[in-house]
């Protein structure tokens, strides 16, 4: 069975919600909007205090290239547009909008009736996704419209869809392939379209058995979509390690991209956003969110407004449970732990972790033991132990020239390292740090206007 061929671990699956049918969380009475859910540059408000606003209103424009709308997922009225603390406790600018009432834009359509067949061409298809303000659902929150722009010089030869859910407690894309797979298939076909390919794979690992036979099952009625079982191994649901277990291609180090292979690669609910959004006219203002953790009384899958309280969903799953020691935003493997349980449901939020007792605990750090089991976990091929111990020294040059921007941040070195160093957080930091190096450094290389 296919998989990458690099790195990678087997962490405990605690996949405690894979069963749970998805749940509709009743409206929220007050929302919080994030001006920045994705990767780039942060929309900009169009509403202001006091504004009434409908479910999928517009009220954030997407500023530049890089850069996505949001609509509000509720109707109310705009209390306040303002810098407010995010689940991780920093300030960022915010809309907030109080509910009142359930009024829709009227050219949303909100019935259940399958539509199949798409007349745009490829151009207004993009045109669609960028005003719905689809990004990334997996995490990465990279604009959808970006990815589907195929730079001059570079073709697309194929799709993949990424259904492989890797993360050892997450489930929101499993049970959307269980319970919209149809849907998300005819996303698939849109997709195809925008990029003008005859070829599109859906990678599922196969810990996952009945997603995969229901996919197989429908995928019969689309022609050029082939539903690809992939052998269990983390982090298979980044995009390189994808495209290496389905192609056998290889993605170069940065700043080279999936397409520099002939790839585009798109997550599983995105691509059902994609089809709700083409023929559907809506917008992303909701996502199904796992909500999960041994300690729970209640895991579920829950379709979530975006803006709803992070404390709303762990409530709907029973509540806090007195031993929680840590929530995370995401999962275990590279979520980022939570002080704020107020911050909000955002486009990139596809579940929340509640670990307890023994397991939301860090054991106190050794010393290197020169085992080298982080490089044999690296599934880029790097040297963590390095990294970090550079990265910790500030040597910021050595970094950049031992390759940290081709980190993904999977965590798989942290979660080996038998001295229980924090190596993935000194990378991540020395990565930050090195992109807003390369960063400055183009600045001063561009010409001068």
């Amino acid at each position: 069975m296919k998989t990458f061929p690099m790195g990678g671990v087997h962490p405990s699956e605690n996949k405690l919600s894979r069963a749970k049918a998805i749940e509709v969380l009743p409206l929220p009475e007050v929302v919080q909007i994030p001006l920045g859910q994705h990767i780039g540059a942060p929309a900009t408000a169009i509403v202001a205090k006091g504004d009434k606003v409908l479910t999928g209103q517009k009220i954030a424009e997407a500023t530049g290239f890089m850069s996505a709308n949001i609509h509000s997922p509720i109707s109310g009225v705009v209390q306040s547009v303002d810098m407010v603390a995010n689940g991780q406790g920093l300030r960022q600018m915010m809309i907030t909008i109080k509910r009142e009432g359930d009024e829709w834009v009227e050219t949303i359509d909100r019935s259940t009736e399958l539509k199949r067949e798409c007349t745009l061409e490829g151009a207004e298809i993009i045109a669609k996704i960028k005003e719905a303000g689809i990004v990334g659902m997996g995490g990465a929150t990279f604009p959808t419209q970006v990815k589907l722009s195929i730079p001059p010089g570079k073709k697309a030869e194929c799709l993949i869809i990424n259904g492989v859910e890797c993360e050892p407690y997450l489930t929101s894309d499993h049970r959307t392939m269980l319970e919209l797979g149809e849907e998300m298939l005819i996303g698939v076909e849109i997709l195809m379209k925008a990029i003008a390919v005859d070829k599109a794979y859906v990678g599922i690992e196969n810990n996952k058995p009945d997603a995969i036979a229901h996919l197989q099952e429908l995928a019969k009625k689309f022609k050029g979509v082939e539903i690809v079982p992939l052998k269990v191994m983390y982090p298979q649901g980044g995009e390189k390690q994808l495209i290496a277990a389905v192609t056998g291609r290889q993605v170069p180090p940065p700043p080279a991209l999936p397409i520099d292979v002939g790839a585009v690669v798109c997550n599983a609910s995105t691509t059902y956003a994609v089809y709700r959004a083409v023929q559907k006219n809506m917008p992303l203002i909701e996502r199904v969110v796992t909500i999960t953790g041994k300690g729970l009384k209640e895991p579920k899958n829950l379709l979530t407004r975006m803006g709803t309280p992070i404390q709303t969903l762990i409530d709907a799953a029973g509540g806090l449970p007195e031993d929680a020691g840590k929530v995370i935003n995401g999962g275990p493997m590279m979520g980022r732990a939570m002080i704020n349980l107020e911050s909000p449901v955002t486009k990139g939020c596809s579940g929340i972790t509640v670990m307890s007792g023994k397991d939301a605990e860090r054991q106190e750090p050794g010393q290197c033991m020169k085992c080298a089991k982080c490089v044999s976990a690296c599934p880029m091929g790097l040297e963590p132990y390095l990294l970090a111990k550079l990265s910790k020294k500030k040597q910021w040059e050595a970094v950049e020239a031992d390759m940290i921007t081709s980190c993904i941040e999977c965590g798989c070195c942290q979660s080996t390292c038998p001295s229980y160093l924090p190596l993935l957080d000194w990378v991540r930091l020395g990565k930050q740090t090195v992109m807003g190096i390369i960063r400055a450094r183009m600045a001063a290389q561009a010409p001068k206007k």
